[in-house]
């Protein structure tokens, strides 16, 4: 699967991501998702996904002087930009979780987060009592014209 497809699903949860630890200016912000694993972003889909999010009303901005070139518009995210974070970040650890489970890398889902930590209470085992069982043959009568499929992994043998 092309990296630059799964991208657009999870720039916003990206952009906000990097701009929630620091605000940064444009270059800044695609410089910090290419250090951060993301190698593939593209400079214009930052910049758009920015302005977008800017749009929004997920994120402010403000003007910086520079002294190397034109004044940088610098991008910081707001209340409004944190809900969207908290509620994107959600719902990526659950599909992801999701993803990983039927690819066979089971993980425990992601723990729910509660406002206030909780203190784990020990508990003792319980022993159980193991029943044993006979399985009793059947014998099975096949309906006239009827095809018979073996199971899956009898029919490669």
């Amino acid at each position: 699967m092309e990296p630059t497809q799964l991208l657009k699903g999870v720039l916003d949860l990206a952009v906000l991501a990097v701009v929630a630890r620091e605000d940064g200016y444009g270059y800044d912000v695609v410089r910090r998702l290419r250090a951060g694993g993301l190698a593939e972003v593209g400079d214009a889909s930052v910049y758009g996904t920015l302005r977008r999010l800017y749009a929004a009303g997920a994120l402010t901005s403000y003007v910086v002087p520079s002294d190397e070139g034109p004044h940088r518009k610098y991008y910081g995210i707001n209340a409004h930009g944190r809900e969207v974070l908290a509620a994107q970040r959600e719902s990526w650890h659950g599909f992801a979780g999701s993803v990983d489970r039927l690819l066979g890398d089971a993980r425990p889902p992601a723990p729910v987060r509660t406002a206030a930590p909780t203190t784990a209470v020990p508990t003792t085992a319980v022993p159980t009592t193991a029943v044993a069982t006979t399985a009793v043959p059947t014998t099975a009568v096949p309906t006239p014209g009827a095809t018979t499929r073996l199971p899956a992994d009898e029919e490669t043998r």
